[in-house]
């Protein structure tokens, strides 16, 4: 138990001195060996644990999920329409990603490859990453859930997975947002989550509901492809 924790403890080391690097020096400046002598640790040791500070970012990208998630939770009551369900996980994951944003791209890059990919230097590759979805649209499943009115029962299945698209969307614009802040990613936000909203709740109208149909029909296909 005591080994488990000083391992724990030193992999928690490294991901903090990376992070601190990657702040002062930039990430492309930082390398392993620097990581390494800040955390105090061997180099060797540092890539027992990490084999690239690509794995770090990684790492420190699965970390943020599961604080995204933590906070989203609490948010998502019984009762509340969709629009605002949607509007507090995508805030919430703008607050707990806004201190890394120096490096987000480097989280689409390492974190997200293809699901025939793995992160370079990843010993888990793509199996973590498709855990870390699997988290993510749990989340948007729960907020489907406890949504009033419910959604239309033609596409309330696929919903979490279209709402996770959505999500990752508005990350990919705040990755190249460089206004003060961000805060036209929060504006999008604002803009988003009732439209997505009010699409979902049309889709019971028979002109709108053939259109969403069909979109989530080249979403299945899509989906079989993979």
């Amino acid at each position: 138990m005591a080994a488990t924790a000083k391992s724990e403890q030193t992999r928690r080391l490294l991901i903090d001195s990376a992070l601190a690097l990657f702040r002062s020096q930039g990430y492309a400046n930082t390398t392993m060996r620097c990581i390494a002598e800040t955390a105090g640790v061997s180099v060797g040791n540092a890539y027992y644990y990490f084999r690239s500070k690509d794995e770090l970012v990684a790492e420190l990208y699965r970390f943020l999920q599961d604080e995204h998630r933590s906070r989203s939770l609490p948010l998502l009551r019984d009762g509340h329409n969709l629009g605002e369900h949607l509007r507090a996980v995508l805030l919430a994951n703008l607050d707990v990603m806004g201190p890394y944003h120096d490096f987000g791209a480097h989280f689409l890059h390492t974190a997200m490859p293809p699901s025939s990919a793995s992160p370079r230097g990843s010993r888990n590759g793509a199996a973590d990453t498709g855990v870390g979805r699997a988290k993510s649209i749990a989340l948007f499943r729960q907020a489907v859930t406890v949504s009033r009115p419910q959604p239309p029962l033609a596409i309330r299945d696929d919903l979490p997975e279209l709402l996770w698209l959505v999500h990752m969307g508005v990350t990919l614009f705040w990755i190249y947002d460089r206004s003060p802040g961000q805060r036209r990613s929060r504006r999008l936000v604002e803009n988003v989550a009732p439209l997505a909203a009010k699409l979902v709740i049309l889709s019971r109208l028979p002109v709108v509901r053939n259109i969403v149909e069909d979109v989530v029909h080249l979403f299945q296909g899509a989906r079989r492809d993979d």
